[in-house]
């Protein structure tokens, strides 16, 4: 159960009026705490006119609501995050349906429309970022849901390159509130400890959607061929994913909570211990205010462009793969049939490696190093796709399976940005940085993969073996950053007139102005 004791000084009406951290008798550290004290999270609100009181959770009620919390929360988070992938990837499945002779596709035409979903993403990314701030997040999260189902609907209808290209636009746009979305969910509801392993889990729907896709999209293919369709089977596919992507997005609107403020799954008391579970992370869980200081410093952290940094090098890779995957599985040997089917392993391979992951990093307490094991494994998918000669298609296919295991540290640092990164403009400026280079590197990758390269497409595969070496590097400067970040923060803490605000938990302060602040490793 919970307690509660009362403690004067524990939740001050004035926090000027408490001393902060700082030792220095004048300016520097304590100035700036206190500067940017007075525009606090919304958790504030939930503990007001209880000033005087600490709560305090015994182990039995934190795991009753962490049940709760998973309970409502990962289904959802879950099925919509694997039908935003499956819904990305329908264009691959409907390449080898017939889509490039029905639509008139020449020359690089494909490649384009493969890069246009990403061009929407990059142009909305930020601006949507801003919205997830201002707007309340589960409401505006459930437009933008079942708005790209609509959009995904309306491929079905396309005539040409020309109509296939806008659609493909708008569903970026659309589907760019994903993402950096469910990233400050997972932030405001689960401690850091925790939240490895959920990113990791509603991630992994990425794999599950491309079995169910590839096993679908195999289905239509099948059926259409032997008993025919009113519709070409590519068509078919559009509007089933579609339309089923529009009525989770209406179930999320009425399930949804903005926030535990709002949360109808939970009792008045149970919100209120819902916040005070997650105080260990030092960042709250929310604030609609644009902070122009935590904008800048976003700008300023070195850990913003080496997230970046990840993000293009990694997803010029992905880009290619995730669009081309089906034509390189036929460039194995296979028949385009066989191609949607034999898809499927993969997003198993990538089930698991996320999965053992994001439980190990987070139980081991580093995300950072153990999710690079996933990076490894690719590189020697693609080094057996580039070595092997084009005879040995069972061998190659394998290779391609081991690719799969790629986004592990994607993940990480995407589960990083609820961890390690604090103030809500800050993040929600960091994810979008973080976004607009996947985006980059997703609009990149397709290029790669040029019509005069097939069937090896070696120029590609060596460039995504080019680009995953770079990632290494970064991940490992990430972990050498965060560690000496650590050691410095600790020491200033460490000094004899070092003394924390009352409730700096929920002030809204920025990973590197707050000295309680840890990085998760």
């Amino acid at each position: 159960m919970a307690t509660v004791v009362d403690e004067k000084m524990a939740v001050p009406v004035d926090v000027e009026k408490e001393h902060p951290i700082s030792p220095e008798p004048t300016g520097g550290v304590r100035d700036k705490l206190l500067k940017h004290s007075h525009d606090a999270d919304m958790a504030m609100k939930a503990f007001a006119g209880r000033e005087g009181e600490i709560i305090q959770l015994d182990e039995a009620t934190n795991k009753r609501l962490l049940r709760i919390i998973d309970r409502n929360l990962m289904p959802l988070l879950c099925v919509i995050y694997g039908l935003n992938y499956l819904d990305k990837t329908t264009l691959s499945y409907a390449s080898v349906m017939g889509l490039r002779k029905d639509i008139h596709l020449v020359g690089d035409n494909y490649q384009w429309l493969g890069s246009m979903f990403y061009i929407g993403y990059l142009v909305w990314e930020y601006p949507t970022n801003r919205l997830l701030q201002r707007l309340p997040l589960a409401k505006y999260s459930s437009f933008c849901i079942i708005m790209w189902g609509l959009v995904l609907c309306c491929l079905a209808a396309v005539k040409n390159f020309a109509g296939a290209v806008a659609v493909r636009f708008f569903l970026g746009v659309f589907e760019a509130a994903v993402t950096p979305g469910f990233a400050l969910f997972t932030s405001q509801w689960y401690t850091k400890r925790e939240q490895g392993t959920r990113i990791g889990i509603w991630f992994s729907f990425n794999g599950w959607a491309q079995i169910f896709g590839g096993l679908v999209a195999y289905g239509i293919a099948r059926g259409s061929r032997l008993h025919g369709s009113l519709i070409a089977p590519w068509k078919i596919v559009f509007l089933v994913t579609g339309l089923l992507t529009s009525a989770i997005g209406v179930i999320f609107l009425f399930v949804m909570p903005d926030s535990q403020l709002n949360a109808r799954w939970l009792s008045k008391e149970d919100r209120l211990l819902a916040i005070e579970r997650v105080r260990v992370n030092q960042q709250g869980i929310g604030n609609k205010h644009f902070k122009m200081y935590q904008l800048k410093e976003a700008l300023l952290d070195p850990l913003t462009w080496a997230f970046a940094f990840y993000a293009l090098a990694a997803d010029i890779p992905n880009g290619g793969i995730s669009n081309f995957f089906s034509q390189l599985i036929v460039s194995f040997g296979y028949t385009p049939e066989q191609s949607l089917l034999y898809g499927t392993p993969g997003g198993a391979i990538e089930v698991v490696a996320l999965i053992l992951c994001g439980y190990y990093g987070d139980r081991w307490g580093q995300r950072i190093l153990i999710s690079t094991l996933g990076l490894i494994v690719a590189i020697l998918g693609m080094l057996l796709i580039v070595a092997l000669p084009l005879s040995n298609n069972i061998g190659r296919l394998i290779g391609y399976y081991l690719t799969q295991a790629s986004p592990t540290p994607f993940v990480a640092l995407l589960s990083l940005i609820a961890s390690n990164v604090a103030g809500y403009t800050k993040k929600t400026t960091v994810a979008a940085i973080y976004l607009i280079a996947y985006c980059t590197g997703n609009i990149i990758g397709p290029q790669t993969f040029r019509p005069k390269d097939a069937p090896r497409y070696i120029p590609a595969e060596i460039t995504i073996i080019c680009c995953w070496g770079a990632c290494l590097i970064d991940m490992v400067f990430i972990w050498w950053y965060c560690r000496h970040q650590n050691k410095k923060k600790a020491a200033f803490r460490a000094q004899p007139h070092y003394m924390k605000l009352a409730n700096q938990e929920w002030l809204d302060l920025t990973d590197r102005e707050n000295p309680e602040f840890v990085y998760t490793l």
